[in-house]
């Protein structure tokens, strides 16, 4: 009987209560957004503090590729509210009608973005309507100074030297090989030219011995560790590399003379998203100065917002994989959404891929 008792006291407690939870659930999800972003690419401490700013709960989703944001981004019942993709990935994404138009209403923070940078991203965002800066970088060439001779750097042909022979590391990556390869010879990046694509594909497989691995993450691990000379590499990475904390401060890093990509990671909102209010607000919220410099200073990746690089402390000021010239900027090209085009370079990166 006693029992009994506590059951019906159990369940009167609970009908009781029942009536909140629906309000309180209701409430959290309405104040949740979802992130879609690659890892360890926003400083953790910044979600709990926009939390306790705002109340707004920030679930963060980590991706390792375009790609693979682009296929969920791109699914009918998308289920987040804000993503990080790169800019030929938001070309597309644009092109599918996939993504909402971004109320700057909402982002007064947008002042302190470079307008240099707008112009570019315009390029693959006409009207900048959709997407907003987030990081910027270039790709390039990372090297340890102990071991490669200054007279043999400046140049995409330092990927291809003899002289370092099983100590090039090679980035395991259609667009940025390829890239490289293409540039070296003077092509476009984005070019659609299928002799040009064949030959920047046989250039990387004429001398498999070359290279010692082709990776993506690990290329850190082995730059750091001092066993290799030579990577392919992100800029962002490449501070990373070089921090003197946890780095090798013997390894530096240049844009080659030929030129080379720059890239852009974006703020988007999917056009299925119900809180593009939520979203705009954390975007603002990390467009502050002192916010995104706690942000800099956290994923190495260069900055577009002005109001930043007086706040950084001396490393990333003086870094050279950070600070990139205006006239090696001048000198790079965005990824492009090449669309039915992108089967050239899957063609060609098969007879890589088998070769290598």
């Amino acid at each position: 009987m006693k029992k009994f008792v506590s059951l019906i006291l159990a369940a009167a407690m609970l009908m009781a209560l029942a009536a909140f939870i629906p309000a309180l659930t209701a409430c959290d999800s309405s104040k949740t957004i979802n992130l879609l972003n690659w890892g360890e690419y926003l400083d953790p401490a910044l979600i709990t503090e926009f939390k306790k700013r705002t109340g707004i709960t920030v679930k963060e989703k980590p991706v390792t590729s375009n790609e693979e944001m682009l296929q969920l981004l791109e699914a009918d019942d998308c289920p987040y509210d804000l993503c990080i993709p790169s800019d030929y990935a938001v070309q597309r994404l644009i092109k599918g009608g996939k993504l909402a138009e971004i109320n700057y209403n909402n982002i007064p923070n947008i002042k302190n973005i470079d307008k240099k940078y707008i112009d570019i991203t315009n390029g693959f965002d006409p009207g900048n309507k959709h997407s907003v800066p987030y990081t910027w970088g270039v790709l390039g060439v990372l090297y340890n100074t102990t071991m490669v001779d200054e007279a043999d750097i400046g140049s995409w042909d330092l990927l291809w030297n003899e002289k370092y022979r099983g100590n090039i590391m090679m980035y395991d990556s259609i667009r940025d090989a390829m890239a490289a390869a293409l540039c070296r010879r003077g092509y476009s990046l984005n070019t659609v030219n299928e002799a040009e694509i064949n030959q920047a594909a046989n250039d990387l497989i004429a001398d498999p011995s070359l290279y010692q691995a082709w990776e993506t993450d690990k290329v850190k691990e082995i730059m750091v560790n001092g066993s290799a000379a030579v990577a392919l590499v992100y800029s962002g990475d490449a501070v990373w590399m070089m921090d003197p904390e946890e780095g090798n401060t013997d390894l530096d890093f240049y844009v080659p003379e030929e030129g080379s990509n720059i890239y852009f990671d974006n703020f988007v909102i999917p056009v299925n998203s119900k809180k593009n209010e939520l979203a705009e607000q954390f975007i603002n919220f990390l467009l502050d100065p002192e916010v995104a410099a706690q942000n800099t200073e956290y994923i190495f990746y260069s900055t577009p917002n002005t109001e930043v690089p007086a706040l950084l402390g001396d490393f990333l000021s003086e870094c050279s994989a950070f600070n990139i010239s205006a006239e090696d900027i001048a000198n790079c090209e965005i990824y492009k959404d090449l669309g039915e085009d992108i089967k050239l370079y899957n063609t060609a990166w098969d007879m890589v891929l088998a070769k290598r």
